[in-house]
């Protein structure tokens, strides 16, 4: 059994494909196209899959597409009566839109060089929220649990609860679009200036900066339902028919305002760009991620008792924000929390696969713990690249790499690690990263004078030995794909203040010798030389998608003062200035 699962016409579209009830290959479009958070047809990330799985085209017995224009067909237009004030070019991109995902078996005719014939019979379309539960409960290694699908809007919905049993997902409730916590992020998220698809995490990282002293006045914006539910009070935001998500002619998502007039007279004027933060938009993004906390686990709480279960699977835009995924164990019955590494909407490509793997075919299930399912490179391939460019380089065993490059780190030095296979998801996992030594209290403003150069408020993540996590921090769960904040005992904080974030915590990676052999050795190599089993740990890339290729890998580390590059067992390193 061969099915690839696709996110098309949609933010970070990807694709993924499983053989036999296994994950081959996972990857994300936008680290073909440059283009972060690319939305057009994932093509090449399919002839990626293919390949890695040694396959055509023809051979795939269903191509799984993550949404179903014909999902809850009444209530749109439902809604759409009810709010025919709405723009006509709104909607009609929006029907455009939807036709795109409909005419799938010629995008892939068009893709492959093949029949449309070939396609007909084996598509299938998984509602958006539906493959977002299946690619966190499918997933996990739990055999029953609470799942919980939270975001912006997918398939006219927001936000959907189920309780996943073996092979089946059952769905308890959903909300209807405009009901959105994503939205409601989103729209305050715009307002603190920050006007982009996905920099939600800004505010998440500038929250522990204010005070939530406003969380109250929230009450009004966002408010709790007795059925452990929410509503938006839809006076503070923009109407939703007038245009929410749109995209371009390069594929690039584009978010329309959503905040409407009341909330800009509540809660103040749009923040410019050139604008300082002022401690009035720290206090607003701290009260904006307390209310969200809140919101959070009046659903998680209400949805526990519901379903007695312990375990809790949980996928969509909103499990993206880890501060709140930290603290699902200590605000909720929940005992164990799985979060895949692409909770966002690149995740939607396994979910859906896996929907069709379990709810249709009934194969048997195959927790997946690894992210690492995207391109790798070989010395042999590196060298060759690095030849043909007349660039000199050393190749090492991996016990020197580690030694050289553990020694370049203690002396302050800022390394790009490339190794493996690169990562699915958002976060760098030690397949395609950027570390440092923790220890260092001005890391922080190295690598952003250096690489980054991103806002100074946004932290650096420790990648942590798993055997080290209850030393340094006050809980201790897994976290193998940086998906949760932890507090870090205060004792240990002025060991490792280059991933101290202000408030005492930390974006942790549990470090796993069986997944991640060759990043483990290398943290173990540092351990032995400073006691420290952590290392800093920041995405490979500079303002842009994570790097891919080594070719991309190269030319970050040359327009940047990076001071090593490892790619494999190939290191490069450039000469210090001498003062």
């Amino acid at each position: 059994m061969i099915i690839i699962g696709i996110n098309a016409y949609h933010a970070d579209a990807s694709a993924a494909i499983f053989v036999d009830g296994k994950l081959i290959a996972a990857i994300e479009e936008e680290r073909f196209t440059r283009i972060k958070h690319w939305a057009g047809f994932p093509k090449r990330s399919i002839e990626f899959c293919l390949r890695e799985a040694g396959i055509h085209w023809q051979d795939v017995d269903y191509y799984a597409i993550g949404r179903d224009p014909k999902a809850k067909m009444w209530n749109k237009l439902f809604y759409l009566a009810k709010n025919f004030g709405g723009s006509f070019n709104a909607l009609k991109d929006r029907y455009a839109n939807s036709r795109k995902v409909a005419s799938t078996a010629e995008e892939l005719s068009n893709a492959s060089g093949l029949p449309v014939t070939v396609f007909n019979n084996k598509i299938k379309n998984v509602e958006h929220h539906r493959s977002h539960l299946a690619s966190a409960f499918f997933a996990s290694p739990f055999k029953n649990a609470a799942c919980l699908s939270i975001d912006g809007s997918g398939d006219f919905s927001t936000t959907m609860t189920a309780v996943g049993n073996e092979n089946h997902i059952s769905v308890l409730k959903s909300i209807d679009f405009p009901h959105s916590l994503g939205i409601f992020y989103t729209a305050f998220t715009q307002l603190l200036g920050f006007p982009h698809y996905g920099d939600e995490y800004k505010v998440m990282g500038m929250a522990p900066y204010g005070n939530p002293i406003y969380a109250d006045a929230l009450d009004d914006v966002i408010r709790l339902t007795p059925d452990g539910l929410f509503k938006l009070n839809l006076k503070y935001f923009r109407k939703g028919t007038s245009g929410v998500i749109s995209y371009n002619q390069d594929h690039v998502p584009e978010v329309a305002p959503m905040y409407s007039g009341l909330m800009i007279e509540k809660f103040g004027a749009v923040r410019k760009k050139e604008e300082a933060l002022s401690q009035y938009h720290k206090d607003l993004a701290a009260s904006v991620q307390k209310k969200t906390e809140q919101v959070i686990f009046h659903l998680l709480n209400h949805l526990q008792k519901q379903t007695g279960l312990f375990d809790v699977c949980i996928a969509g835009g909103v499990a993206q924000n880890s501060v709140a995924n930290g603290k699902i164990t200590r605000n909720t019955a929940f005992k164990n929390v799985y979060i895949p590494s692409a909770g966002h909407d690149a995740g939607i490509s396994i979910g859906a696969a896996l929907f069709v793997q379990h709810e249709i075919a009934g194969l048997a299930r195959q927790p997946i713990f690894s992210a690492y399912t995207g391109s790798k490179f070989s010395n042999e391939q590196i060298a060759k690249m690095l030849n043909e460019m007349n660039i000199p380089f050393t190749q090492m065993t991996d016990e020197t790499l580690y030694d050289v490059v553990t020694d370049c780190l203690i002396d302050g030095g800022v390394v790009g690690w490339m190794s493996g296979r690169a990562e699915f998801g958002p976060r760098a996992l030690g397949g395609r990263s950027i570390i440092a030594d923790p220890r260092r209290k001005d890391a922080k403003e190295l690598l952003n004078s250096k690489i980054k150069k991103r806002e100074s408020f946004r932290p650096f993540a420790p990648s942590i030995l798993k055997e080290y996590v209850s030393e340094y921090f006050e809980l201790d769960e897994p976290v193998p794909f940086m998906e949760k904040v932890f507090p870090i005992k205060k004792e240990m904080q002025q060991r490792v203040p280059a991933v101290t974030h202000v408030d005492g915590t930390g974006r942790l990676q549990s470090v796993d010798k069986e997944i991640s052999a060759r990043y483990y050795q290398l943290i173990e190599t540092f351990r032995k030389k400073t006691g420290i089993p952590i290392l800093l740990n920041t995405s490979f890339n500079e303002n842009e998608p994570i790097v891919n290729d080594p070719e991309q890998a190269l030319n970050c580390y040359l327009r940047t003062d990076m001071d090593m590059l490892v790619m494999e067992n190939i290191l490069l390193q450039k000469q210090k200035k001498q003062t």
